[in-house]
């Protein structure tokens, strides 16, 4: 167990320095003003219209980073500084959120394929380590075959939240991919604006990596404990 929490305080550091710069990027970014003075808001209402999607409402939401689409009722949401800024680091996260919505509707497979997985990842997030201690546990206690059935089971679980992870990246990097190439195509930023996207979107994009490579560890050693404790 010592080498998990290991594992785990390095996985969690590395989080930490990601998501420090994260933050530092989007300040520096919200510093680089819009040219055209549109806000966030009007950013993604504009990038909706251009690509003929007229059933989606972008909205305000309240918090910082809690940006995201919601596809079950059609929204864009974007937290209060995003929905009313005109600066890069709005411009970014809003077209990357509409870049969702764009994927919503071109049936992008690889969104229908994470949204499908929600429902089981939702279960499995928190059952899938304590199946798999308590089977390792009952294994150890009673020796039957049991414990080592429920620790299995468990294993199943978190590896559909790891691939849910891994799953994750194209959708995300494909919402920014689009976003980008609209914020260039449509002229809508200038080169310094558009450089401040980018690598927001970029250090954004790396949080979910960082989460996807956690998961798979996470996966591979309670994988070596359960089949280690088999042997």
């Amino acid at each position: 167990m010592i080498g998990y929490y290991i594992l785990l305080g390095a996985i969690a550091l590395v989080s930490w320095l990601v998501s420090s710069k994260l933050k530092s990027k989007f300040e520096e970014y919200s510093q680089i003003h819009l040219r055209n003075g549109m806000s966030g808001a009007e950013i993604a209402s504009q990038m909706l219209q251009d690509h003929g999607i007229y059933d989606v409402k972008v909205i305000s939401t309240p918090g910082r980073l809690t940006d995201h689409y919601n596809p079950a009722d059609k929204t864009v949401n974007l937290s209060e500084a995003v929905y009313n800024q005109r600066n890069a680091a709005a411009a970014a996260v809003a077209a990357h959120e509409v870049g969702h919505a764009v994927q919503h509707a071109t049936a992008y497979n690889m969104l229908q394929l994470r949204s499908q997985l929600v429902p089981i990842v939702n279960v499995s997030s928190m059952l899938s380590q304590w199946l798999i201690i308590g089977g390792l546990i009952l294994g150890a206690a009673s020796g039957l075959g049991f414990g080592y059935y429920v620790a299995i089971a468990g294993l199943v679980l978190m590896s559909v939240a790891t691939a849910f992870s891994f799953i994750t990246l194209p959708v995300e990097y494909d919402a920014s991919n689009r976003a980008l190439a609209w914020l260039k195509n449509k002229n809508m930023v200038s080169q310094q604006e558009f450089a401040g996207a980018e690598d927001a979107l970029k250090w954004a994009a790396r949080t979910y990596v960082v989460a996807a490579i956690g998961a798979l560890a996470s996966l591979i050693y309670w994988a070596f404990q359960v089949f280690g404790r088999r042997d």
